[in-house]
C-alpha cells in the first residue's frame, strides 16, 4: 500500500509492531537512513527474496527507497511472500522531510 509521508509517519509512530525497511543499496544507505531502518537491498536478487522470506510475517513493514519505485516493488514481493502489511513511502527519501542518521 502506498502512503504519503504524513500518513506513513503517523501510522508508523502509532504502530507498536512496526519494522522500517530500507531497500536501497549500501552506498545509498551510507548517505543516511531513517532511524532504526533495516537495510535489505532489492538489487540483491535471490538474496533479497531469501531475506524477505525470513522476516516475521506478523510484523508491519514500512518500506522506502530513494524515490518510492523500488520500495513499491518490494512491497509487491513482500505481499507475494505472505507479508500482508507492507507500506510504501511515496516519494522515498527524496521527499522525506524527517531526519536521516
Amino acid at each position: 500500500m502506498n502512503l504519503t509521508q504524513t500518513d506513513w509517519t503517523t501510522q508508523l509512530e502509532a504502530d507498536t509492531n512496526a519494522v522500517i525497511l530500507d531497500v536501497r543499496t549500501e552506498d545509498e544507505c551510507n548517505e543516511g537512513i531513517i532511524e532504526k531502518a533495516i537495510n535489505i537491498d532489492i538489487h540483491q536478487g535471490q538474496a533479497f527474496i531469501d531475506a524477505i522470506g525470513a522476516l516475521d510475517k506478523n510484523k508491519n513493514y514500512y518500506v522506502y527507497c530513494r524515490s518510492g519505485a523500488r520500495s513499491g516493488k518490494a512491497c509487491e514481493i513482500m505481499n507475494e511472500l505472505g507479508i500482508a502489511n507492507a507500506y510504501n513511502l511515496t516519494g522515498g527519501v527524496l521527499a522525506w522531510n524527517g531526519e536521516l542518521v
